[in-house]
């Protein structure tokens, strides 16, 4: 996890739990005492140069929310404001106390705003009850409320109470609070002119932080889940203690040996305290409680300027920057809608710096330009009229290269879809195998998971999604193609296509489908590597996600498999933009598990929340490599 000083923009906003947080301060050290440093600096300059003040706002329904307003002393110019509502605490709270840093990033603190922070409904200091990702209501009734009603009645009662202001709203939030970003833009207040919604949560069930394709993420909600689920009688600063205690050393070991995922509600655990815990485990299928909860649906007649953040390397919410600036895009011809997609895991460009990552070298503090060129110009051009912001549509980091690239359109015009199949000899070629009847199997078993990450750790390795998958090369539950050595530089740009024929000795099974940099064993020094060699033969993850077999038709009603037919797996892995460097070969792993990220299926059909250790099997799994079942890989070639 990369250090960072918490403040009420970001304080919790990437759903890190106790032991992530505890670690951190653990391990950062001189690095720390330097941040403190600059933090002091700062909440000198906020208490120098801002008034603070906190009231708690009415929305239509009575309910009163928690609010901190930051104001600038210059108060005879009309500034805009800049709002984050969170479910992360809006803290400090006391109105002399003041936090390290205000707004999204340092030169928009010094630059004349507004700041304004909330605590949304039913969480830390504010009244009513929280609902997890509140479904938005189109046609209110009475006194109806959601989340668009709510922005829309706190930016009415700050224009009318904070003044001067100029009339201009900003809205924006990474992780959760990137959700309430999303979530103001239908039936948005006319006020709001540019929102910026980043690593936004955005469909729990096909690939934010619960589920990705129906297949639910353990180790992860786990521990959110038990500092998040915390219970509450009413407004409060700071929630007590989580829901249990669990000294975890090591998260293979724990979930495997915690079981089936119906032992979390024992006394030990959860004990059925957890409210969003049991709901999802309650909704194992895209049902309306799902449905309801995405918010794409409801992105039409967009009118503020949005402007989607993300990162490659984003193990919560990769999937909610990407497809909430589609739906725009598809919805609302000729909105101003731009995406920026960088070298990042989550939230990780509200850093200070980010100059590397893991074994990426980038050569460059990429979150300077980031904020010079992209976040700051956005909020500078739409909420004040100051200076231009003409970007190109998408503004994307091409690892492998270390390049920020500019496109018209993402993804880009010019992108070609190339299968790639996958043949007996385990070899992945651009031909279509001519075997009649050839495949490749492997024995699945759920006592005996995969494990995502080759590192022993207490919580999740934040590292996973660009690891060397070398530590896999001697299970024999995980399946290999490899390319020919490249002649040229590849480049991929957009998502990539998954389309696997499989058959089962089971009734249902995970497909996990992996594409993988491998680099030559003498590697030269300008390929952005730490060194010429420290990297030889890596076999470095480019793009990784997973599909619970029984959806494979239909996510709201799943249908088993019948043991031995061969049925196919067609699913989009999350985008990239990729360069597999001349001299480099494409690899494509595929397994069925991926433990504890995902939690076991049993591959027997049923609701998997109700299994018991006794409903895991063990199931031979076939890959079809043959003419009449050509499993294969659409990888999104972009053209010169």
């Amino acid at each position: 996890m990369t250090p960072r000083i918490l403040h009420p923009s970001f304080s919790l906003y990437w759903k890190n739990n106790k032991v992530k947080l505890r670690a951190a301060i653990l391990n950062i050290g001189c690095i720390f005492i330097l941040m403190s440093v600059h933090a002091q600096d700062n909440q000198s300059y906020i208490r120098s140069n801002f008034i603070k003040q906190e009231v708690y706002i009415p929305m239509r329904d009575g309910i009163k929310l928690f609010t901190s307003v930051y104001i600038p002393m210059d108060t005879g110019i009309a500034h805009p404001i800049l709002m984050d509502r969170t479910p992360y605490s809006c803290a400090p709270y006391g109105k002399d106390i003041y936090p390290g840093r205000l707004g999204p990033n340092p030169s928009l603190m010094r630059s004349g705003y507004i700041f304004v922070y909330q605590d949304v409904r039913g969480r830390f200091k504010s009244e009513g009850v929280f609902t997890e990702m509140t479904p938005y209501k189109p046609e209110k009734k009475n006194k109806e409320t959601d989340e668009s009603s709510d922005a829309w009645d706190t930016i009415d009662w700050l224009l009318t109470n904070i003044r001067p202001n100029n009339g201009r709203v900003g809205i924006y939030g990474i992780s959760y609070p990137g959700f309430y970003a999303t979530a103001s833009l239908p039936g948005a207040h006319p006020a709001i002119k540019a929102v910026s919604p980043q690593a936004p949560v955005t469909d729990e069930f096909i690939g934010d932080d619960a589920n990705h394709k129906g297949a639910f993420f353990l180790m992860d909600n786990f521990s959110f889940l038990n500092y998040f689920d915390a219970h509450r009688d009413g407004p409060i600063e700071k929630y007590e203690r989580s829901v249990f205690n669990a000294d975890i050393k090591d998260v293979y070991d724990f979930f495997l040996k915690l079981g089936p995922v119906s032992n979390s509600n024992s006394k030990k655990y959860f004990n059925n305290q957890g409210q969003v815990w049991s709901e999802y485990i309650a909704h194992d299928t895209y049902d309306e409680y799902w449905k309801s909860r995405n918010i794409r649906t409801h992105l039409k007649n967009i009118l503020p300027a949005t402007l989607l953040v993300g990162g490659w390397f984003d193990a919560e919410d990769l999937f909610g920057a990407l497809e909430t600036y589609r739906t725009i895009e598809q919805n609302n011809p000729g909105s101003k809608n731009q995406l920026v997609m960088g070298p990042w895991t989550h939230g990780a460009w509200a850093n200070d710096q980010w100059t590397g990552f893991a074994s990426h070298e980038f050569g460059m503090n990429v979150n300077q330009h980031y904020r010079d060129s992209l976040e700051t110009p956005f909020f500078e051009f739409f909420l004040k009229d100051k200076g231009v912001f003409n970007i190109p549509e998408a503004t994307v980091y091409e690892t492998g290269s270390n390049t920020w690239r500019s496109f018209d359109h993402w993804p880009p015009a010019k992108t070609k879809m190339v299968a790639h199949y996958l043949d007996p000899k385990g070899k992945l070629i651009v031909s279509k195998p001519n075997q009649p009847s050839s495949y490749i199997s492997f024995t699945s078993d759920p006592s005996d998971p995969v494990p995502y990450t080759g590192v022993k750790k207490a919580e999740r390795n934040n590292e996973y999604m660009t690891e060397d998958q070398r530590f896999l090369s001697n299970r024999k539950d995980v399946v290999s193609f490899l390319s020919d050595t490249l002649n040229d530089e590849l480049h991929l740009a957009g998502p990539i296509t998954a389309d696997i024929f499989i058959s089962t000795s089971g009734t249902d099974v995970d497909m996990i489908v992996k594409i993988i940099d491998v680099l030559p064993e003498r590697i030269p020094i300008h390929s952005g590597q730490k060194s010429d060699n420290q990297n030889g033969g890596m076999q470095r993850l480019v793009r990784a996600d997973v599909f619970r077999g029984k959806f494979r038709k239909s996510f709201e009603k799943p249908e088993p498999f019948v043991p031995g037919k061969v049925e196919e797996i067609k699913y989009e892995l999350p985008d990239v933009s990729h360069v597999f460097g001349k001299g480099h070969r494409i690899m494509v792993q595929i397994q069925a598990s991926w433990f504890p990220l995902v939690d076991r299926n049993p591959q027997k059909f049923m609701r998997i929340p109700d299994a018991k250790e006794s409903d895991f099997r063990k199931a031979e799994i076939r890959i079809q490599t043959n003419s009449s079942y050509p499993s294969s890989i659409a990888l999104p070639v972009l053209g010169h």
